[in-house]
C-alpha cells in the first residue's frame, strides 16, 4: 500500500489536514456555543455561528459501526480491511480505517487509539488500531500492513 487517493482540501477543512501531517488530530469547535463537530464545516449546526477554533483530540475512542468493503477493488488496498466509524472520547465521529486487527475480529464497542500513517506520495491519514497495542508495531503500520 504505497499510495492513496488525495483527499479533497478545502478552506473549511484545510487545518485538518494540517494537523494530520503534525500527528494531531484536530477537532472544529464552534465559538458561539462551544460544540465540536466533525467532518468541519464553515457554520455550526446548532447556534448558526461561523466562527470556530481547534482543539485537538485525545485520539481515544470506541468503534461505533464498522463495514468491511468487497468491491470495487482498489489496488492501493489490502483486503480485506475494515472502514470503521469511531466515536472519539471528545464525542465526535469519524470515519478512519482500522489495522492491527483481523477484520473478522473487529466488534462496536472495541476501544480503540489513532496512529498517523504517511504515504509514499507524503500524504498523511489517521488510521485506528485497538487501544494497547505496542508502540514497536508503528514501524509495520507505516509500510501499510496490520
Amino acid at each position: 500500500m504505497a499510495a492513496r487517493l488525495a483527499p479533497a482540501i478545502t478552506p473549511d477543512t484545510e487545518f485538518f489536514w494540517n494537523g494530520l501531517r503534525e500527528n494531531k488530530l484536530l477537532i472544529q469547535r464552534c465559538g458561539g456555543c462551544g460544540e465540536l463537530r466533525h467532518p468541519p464545516r464553515p457554520m455550526c449546526p446548532h447556534c448558526r455561528s461561523l466562527e470556530w477554533d481547534t482543539i485537538e483530540a485525545s485520539g481515544l475512542g470506541t468503534v461505533y459501526s464498522y463495514v468491511m468493503p468487497h468491491e470495487p477493488k482498489f489496488p492501493f488496498f489490502d483486503y480485506p480491511y475494515v472502514v470503521a466509524l469511531v466515536e472519539l472520547e471528545e464525542g465526535v465521529r469519524l470515519v478512519s480505517n482500522m489495522t492491527g486487527i483481523d477484520p473478522p475480529d473487529v466488534t462496536t464497542g472495541l476501544a480503540v487509539q489513532v496512529y498517523y500513517q504517511t504515504f509514499d506520495d507524503g500524504l498523511v491519514l489517521h488510521q485506528f488500531r485497538p487501544r494497547g497495542r505496542s508502540a514497536r508495531l508503528d514501524a509495520i503500520d507505516s509500510e501499510g500492513q496490520a
